[in-house]
């Protein structure tokens, strides 16, 4: 496996510290952000998982910890829109460049608006995909959304 992805590029042509993880992807897992959390020892709440949404018909990342899920009105609202839907699996591949289950938040083919759920904002340090299946980035979740440019706001249902 290899721990250069566009995602740890984009991170060190920002200048954000971090490091990388690995793991045994498992493709069967029911919750691939759980099962990362389970595979690296970590709290479900400090390992967070990218998914990508339309809102208002216009893509948006969203990054919640492995063990919540997202409120689409919330997320609307977040991301500045009425109504907001999570996007087709094949379409988040072709937006992002990354194959499900390796989506990260950073290097993404077109950067687009991030919103990242402010009780990740709440932890010391974060773990996000790093680009491929079985890669974890750690790093502060300042650094985070910084990088990304990325709103915190409260998206959990």
């Amino acid at each position: 496996m290899s721990k250069v992805t566009p995602a740890t590029r984009a991170l060190e042509a920002a200048g954000v510290a971090f490091t990388v993880h690995t793991y045994d992807y498992d493709p069967d897992a029911a919750s691939i952000g759980l099962q990362a959390a389970s595979a690296l020892g970590e709290d479900p709440a400090r390992v967070l998982k990218t998914l990508m949404a339309l809102v208002d018909g216009r893509p948006v990342c969203v990054v919640v910890p492995s063990d919540q899920e997202v409120s689409m009105k919330k997320l609307a609202v977040a991301a500045g829109g009425k109504s907001a839907q999570m996007m087709k699996p094949l379409e988040a591949e072709r937006v992002t460049g990354y194959k499900v289950g390796g989506i990260s938040p950073f290097g993404q083919r077109k950067q687009v608006r991030t919103v990242i759920d402010r009780r990740a904002m709440t932890q010391e340090q974060v773990y996000l995909n790093g680009g491929q299946r079985g890669l974890q980035v750690r790093l502060k979740p300042d650094d985070a959304r910084e990088a990304l440019k990325a709103v915190a706001a409260d998206v959990i249902a």
